[in-house]
């Protein structure tokens, strides 16, 4: 059967965080609460620990390259997240989609009710891996849809963003996967790898957008923004809209708050890149935190390969010493398969192992 392009996995229909924000709690709701959470505040112990800072123009020097590029191999094997600065994204298309995201989220309920999740549908406002009327809850909404390939777009919503919105997005999404495919490119020359393979397998890459608002909470130790997970994708590339910090990352089993610096963006690798490099880089389990006192607006754009294809380890990898750590599975099989389950740590990635 072919798999669905148009439909890649849906979740249960839940209310407007945000709304229920608005009015004056002292409680928070039992679906949001949830006690077995690691505590959202960590030990002083690891303020040494920063994430690593690639900087791209460094790749255009001879003389400093090289080093870029171990720098940029120890943050992929190490850590699975780097900051990204000099990465030549206009900073007036990033300022402007900022303003506009932040007016997005502000529209008149009835305005973002037109952009809501449909049942059997992941895209639009709302939360995404709600699999059961039982689950726990997170304190955020999201409005996340598939920016390319145009083909994949839904028309009500792309088409029908406000006017400013859609144009600095069309344009922002371009920027994102040429950022995409030029890190992912260093990425094959870090890995020695045969660059062929990391192409064909990306080139006409598969990219959605994820924005996040996570408001103010009254008990924000009894809840959380985005539940622990790592992105099932091949590469995140995250823009904190607002001056609120919120992200933890994983580790050496401690939570590490990152503080995204200006004019950066934080880059992740997802478990799609753990597999195509056969284990060698690795995503990284985060999460996301919320605060009692302002609203915290991040956008990822999520980069994986072309969903007609199929992926596993690059066969320039695997060798006899270093035999497949992971299987071969169509990208959009994959992608259905994940959408029809809870998000938790790195549950989906264990299930692609031999």
């Amino acid at each position: 059967m072919e798999p669905n392009l148009t439909k890649l996995g849906s979740s249960l229909l839940v209310p407007s965080v945000q709304e229920l924000a608005k009015k004056p709690l002292n409680t928070v709701p039992p679906r949001y609460v949830r006690p077995a959470q690691d505590p959202p505040t960590i030990s002083n112990t690891n303020s040494l620990l920063e994430l690593p800072v690639i900087d791209l123009n460094k790749f255009c020097s001879e003389d400093l390259k090289g080093p870029e590029l171990d720098k940029l191999h120890y943050a992929c094997q190490e850590w699975g997240f780097f900051q990204l600065t000099n990465h030549g994204v206009e900073a007036s298309l990033v300022e402007k989609v900022k303003m506009d995201i932040q007016e997005f989220f502000n529209l008149p309920k009835e305005e973002k009710n037109k952009f809501w999740q449909t049942p059997g549908y992941i895209e639009g406002f709302g939360q995404a891996f709600v699999v059961s009327k039982e689950q726990k809850l997170d304190w955020a909404d999201m409005f996340y849809m598939v920016t390319l390939l145009p083909s994949l777009r839904k028309p009500h919503l792309f088409p029908n963003l406000p006017l400013l919105l859609r144009e600095n997005l069309e344009a922002y999404s371009s920027e994102m996967k040429k950022l995409a495919l030029k890190i992912l490119n260093l990425m094959a020359e870090a890995l020695q790898m045969d660059p062929k393979e990391m192409k064909e397998l990306f080139e006409e890459g598969y990219q959605g957008m994820r924005m996040n608002y996570y408001p103010p909470c009254p008990q924000p130790e009894l809840v959380i923004g985005l539940n622990p997970h790592s992105d099932a994708v091949g590469l995140t590339i995250l823009l904190q809209v607002n001056e609120m910090e919120g992200l933890q990352v994983r580790k050496d089993k401690m939570w590490v708050p990152v503080s995204p610096l200006p004019n950066a963006f934080i880059v992740n690798i997802g478990d799609i890149l753990e597999i195509v490099t056969n284990g060698i880089y690795r995503s990284i389990e985060h999460r996301a935190t919320v605060n009692s006192e302002k609203e915290r607006i991040s956008i990822a754009a999520f980069y994986s390969p072309k969903l007609d294809g199929d992926m596993g380890p690059a066969p320039s990898l695997i060798s006899a010493e270093k035999p497949a750590l992971f299987k071969r599975i169509g990208v959009a099989d994959y992608f259905e398969g994940l959408f029809s389950r809870e998000l938790y740590g790195k549950s989906y990635l264990d299930a692609m192992r031999i």
